[in-house]
């Protein structure tokens, strides 16, 4: 079984880098420096490539030169969209837009104060979904595993703006985490976490994904039954150089007594759910899952 190790492939000099050009020259001097960028991480990076590249040739059924050709875009898009967030949550100045369909239902959620779970994946751009959520003026919690590299995540909260309603919840091995996530809960917020990666110790559910079985984590599914939480699929996802496109689904509770949140086939049915609509952005949106590791490992 293929565990994700919770590591990402920034790092504190290349993003200073950026964040100079940015300031300087603004998107287009920033984007133009990555395009060499991305190009040593699809000639030299193979580690990683190799799992994207068979997900594009095998999974998605693309010919043999246009997986090489997506291969590339993958890592461009990648890096736009890290230097996409250090823009938009820094305030440097920029014409970066975004539409959404589905926007009001989050607003729904604050307005109920009900609390609920907000259900990403590592595709498209889920910081820049975090700082629309910042708009809601509604206590939200992003959980994020320790494993990310700690001197990356210094410094860009050192180029952010302060998000005063927004909160991050760090997944560490001594399970502290799990005192904060239930008062998140007690307090009615909401929480925001990935659906698409789980660590060596969970307990993941096979289900298939692009014609092919896969493990998918069951926590924050377990979390929405257990509670009776409304939960809520996201992603914001780049059309083009200067403009995003939110979704976000209808909030759903899901009638499990809570006595019986563990049962399997019942958590399994959420996860379902859950790739359904992870494989229509999918699909619709091919270069931009960024999930460099062997997903589809048995």
């Amino acid at each position: 079984m293929s565990t994700w190790k919770g590591q990402t492939k920034a790092n504190v000099l290349g993003l200073k880098i950026f964040v100079y050009l940015i300031r300087i020259g603004g998107l287009p001097a920033a984007y133009f420096l990555l395009r060499f960028v991305a190009g040593w991480y699809f000639l030299f990076a193979w580690d990683s490539s190799k799992f994207t590249w068979n997900y594009f040739r095998h999974r998605l059924g693309f010919g043999w030169l246009a997986s090489v050709v997506s291969l590339y875009k993958n890592y461009y898009i990648f890096g736009q969209t890290l230097i996409d967030k250090v823009v938009m949550m820094s305030g440097v100045k920029n014409n970066l837009s975004y539409q959404s369909d589905g926007e009001n239902y989050l607003y729904e959620l604050a307005k109920n104060k009900t609390g609920g779970i907000l259900v990403s994946a590592h595709l498209g751009n889920w910081e820049i979904a975090g700082h629309l959520l910042k708009k809601l003026d509604y206590p939200v919690n992003l959980v994020m595993f320790d494993a990310e590299h700690e001197r990356v995540k210094k410094y860009l909260s050192e180029v952010m703006k302060e998000r005063k309603n927004m909160k991050i919840i760090v997944v560490r091995n001594d399970m502290s985490h799990i005192y904060e996530i239930n008062n998140a809960i007690a307090n009615k917020e909401i929480l925001c976490m990935h659906g698409d990666r789980f660590v060596e110790g969970s307990k993941p559910v096979s289900v298939s994904l692009l014609g092919e079985d896969a493990y998918f984590p069951t926590g924050p599914f377990f979390l929405a039954a257990r509670y009776g939480l409304p939960i809520t699929y996201v992603f914001a996802m780049k059309d083009n150089a200067r403009h995003y496109h939110f979704y976000s689904t209808p909030p759903k509770v899901y009638s499990f007594e809570r006595g019986n949140s563990k049962d399997q086939s019942g958590i399994k049915q959420m996860v379902e759910d859950y790739v359904v609509e992870f494989e229509k952005i999918l699909r619709k949106y091919p270069y931009q899952w960024f999930n460099y590791y062997d997903f589809w490992k048995k």
